[in-house]
């Protein structure tokens, strides 16, 4: 169970990853040791799951998301099994979600553009079986990314 000293550590890490033990004792009100024993322990139990570099996609050379809806033919274990794992395999995919409703998964697609994202397309997802249809909704703009959790 996290405690509010435990969330405060995880705001302020969320904000700044590289922040220095010292530097988050302080803001949390800890002396470093017992800061870092909690820390330690966030990270052990997966709370903390890792640490990353927060790249732009634009900047990169991916600057399109496309919102991509699919619906299975069926719904059988083997449809299903045989997606997740194409799905794993695409690096385009940033994000899959099982849904509830009229599709079956949501996925977030980077790509450099409107022939990157018609290659995809037609190199790998039409290619599955399992696949019923498709929907695809490029994103104009961002309107709110947040990195981080929202604080409960």
């Amino acid at each position: 169970m996290l405690d509010s000293i435990d969330r405060r550590m995880l705001a302020i890490l969320q904000e700044d990853g590289r922040v220095t033990n010292q530097e988050l004792s302080e803001k949390v009100g800890l002396s470093p040791t017992p800061c870092l024993r909690r820390l330690k322990r966030l990270e052990e139990t997966g709370v903390i799951r890792g640490y990353a570099a927060i790249v732009d996609p634009k900047a990169y050379g991916l600057p399109f998301s496309v919102f991509v809806s699919v619906r299975l033919s069926q719904q059988t274990q083997e449809n299903i099994a045989e997606f997740e794992k194409a799905v794993e395999s695409w690096p385009e995919v940033t994000e899959c979600y099982l849904m509830t409703g009229s599709q079956d998964y949501h996925l977030r697609v980077l790509t450099d553009g409107i022939e990157g994202y018609e290659r995809f397309l037609k190199l790998k997802v039409t290619r599955l079986k399992c696949i019923q249809s498709v929907e695809s909704n490029f994103a104009l703009a961002i309107i709110k990314k947040r990195n981080g959790l929202p604080p409960i």
